[in-house]
C-alpha cells in the first residue's frame, strides 16, 4: 500500500476540528484516510462533517468505518422508532439540529447512503482499524457488532491480537487529551466534542495532528 496511513478518531459533528485537521495533514491521493466512526451526534454539525467526509473520498482513499451511533442514527431512518428517544438523549438532538428537521425523516438520503456503504473493521499489513473493541484469539469477520461498535475499553482491554497487527480504535473517549497507547492498541479517541481534541495518527511513522471543536490546532 502506498502513501501514509492515517486514521482520524471520533468526530462527532466537529466539522471545524476535521478541517483543520485535513488542512495540517494535507492528504494526497495515495494516501489511506481511515474514519474510526461516530460522525453522528452531540458535536454541532453532523450534517456538515458527512458532506465533507464524502468530499474527501473523491479526493483521497477514504475507508469509512461505522460507529455505534452512527449505526443507531441509520437504525432510526430505517424504521427503528423504537431507539428514537435514546438516540436523541444521547446526542441525537444535536444530529437533527445540524439538518434543521425535527424529524429522521430530513436527514439527507445521501448521508444515509454513506453510512450504510462503512464498514466494520479494516486490515492492512501492520495494522488493523474497529470503532469499538476486538477480542485478541479472534479473527475481525467473526467478531460481533456489540464488540465491534459498543463495547467499551472500560469493560475489557484485549491483549495483543493473534495476527500480531496493532490495533487502532475509538469509541472510549481519553478525557486526558491524550493517545492511550498499549503498545498492541491505540485508543484515539481525544473526546473532541467535550473539552478534548480530535486527533489524526499515521499509524507508521507515529507523527499525531489534535485541533480542538474550535478548529484550533494543538501545537
Amino acid at each position: 500500500m502506498s502513501g501514509r496511513i492515517i486514521a482520524i478518531g471520533d468526530i462527532h459533528g466537529c466539522l471545524a476540528a476535521l478541517e483543520t485537521l485535513l488542512s495540517a495533514i494535507v492528504p494526497r491521493s495515495d494516501d489511506t484516510i481511515v474514519a474510526l466512526g461516530d460522525y453522528a451526534d452531540r458535536g454541532p454539525n453532523v450534517s456538515g462533517v458527512l458532506e465533507r467526509l464524502i468530499a474527501l473520498d473523491k479526493q483521497t482513499r477514504l475507508v469509512p468505518l461505522l460507529g455505534n451511533h452512527d449505526e443507531t442514527m441509520l437504525s432510526i431512518c430505517r424504521g427503528r422508532l423504537d431507539l428514537l428517544g435514546d438516540w436523541l438523549m444521547f446526542g441525537g438532538n444535536a444530529t437533527l439540529a445540524s439538518y434543521a428537521t425535527h424529524s429522521p425523516a430530513g436527514i439527507w438520503p445521501t448521508h444515509l447512503e454513506f453510512l450504510a456503504r462503512c464498514l466494520l473493521a479494516f486490515e492492512t499489513e501492520r495494522h488493523f482499524f474497529v470503532h469499538a473493541n476486538y477480542r485478541a484469539d479472534t479473527p475481525l469477520d467473526r467478531l460481533s457488532r456489540e464488540v465491534l461498535l459498543w463495547e467499551s475499553l472500560k469493560r475489557h482491554v484485549p491483549g495483543p491480537h493473534f495476527s500480531r497487527k496493532t490495533a487502532i480504535v475509538g469509541h472510549t473517549a481519553q478525557k486526558s487529551g491524550k493517545i492511550l497507547d498499549l503498545g498492541h492498541l491505540k485508543c484515539i479517541d481525544t473526546w473532541c466534542y467535550g473539552d478534548g481534541w480530535l486527533t489524526a495518527l499515521d499509524v507508521e511513522s507515529g507523527r499525531c495532528w489534535q485541533a480542538d471543536k474550535q478548529g484550533v490546532l494543538r501545537q
